[in-house]
């Protein structure tokens, strides 16, 4: 679960708050480059007595000081980072030695037949996804990132299985 220091990488439109448990959540920053975006989450925060900042930035280069988040959460994000792995090496820069990643993002599916249809669909699907790729193996980024699974889980949810592959988890730096 998250605590302390968070930053939320790919924080859209402040979703997640709702699942944050702000007694054990010191404060949030929250990255994204979608001004709009990181305007709705704005709005969204002023509901919550906790301290939520916003920077609008990419994940790759986030000008914020090293080792100082207890925890970094990444939801649906890592499919459209342009060089997901440079946004990896971000959040484990930022993350205190003994932090935690947390995760959930859809991605490449076991099965070769989806796997296939993945590789055609996704350089259509990024022009009109805003910039997703279908076909990113999440459980590998992470750990070319740098990490290490605490927990990993993998199932398919509702919706079309070339979409609806999910990893989630938690990970620590390897």
């Amino acid at each position: 679960m998250a605590h302390g220091r968070v930053l939320e990488i790919g924080i859209g439109s402040g979703l997640n708050f709702d699942h944050y448990n702000f007694d054990k959540v010191e404060e949030i920053i929250g990255v994204d480059p979608a001004v709009s975006s990181v305007a709705m989450a704005r709005s969204r925060s002023s509901q919550y007595n906790s301290k939520i900042s916003f920077i609008e930035s990419s994940a790759e280069s986030i000008d914020l000081p090293s080792s100082t988040f207890d925890c970094v959460v990444i939801g649906y994000s890592l499919c459209t980072i342009p060089d997901p792995l440079k946004a990896l090496a971000e959040a484990r820069r930022l993350m205190k030695p003994e932090g935690s990643l947390f995760f959930m993002e859809h991605g490449l599916a076991p099965e070769k037949n989806i796997q296939k249809w993945q590789h055609r669909l996704t350089p259509g699907w990024k022009k009109i996804g805003g910039g997703c790729n279908l076909n990113r193996d999440i459980e590998a980024l992470i750990k070319a990132g740098g990490f290490q699974f605490k927990s990993l889980k993998k199932k398919y949810i509702k919706g079309p299985k070339i979409a609806a592959f999910q990893y989630y988890g938690e990970a620590i730096k390897s």
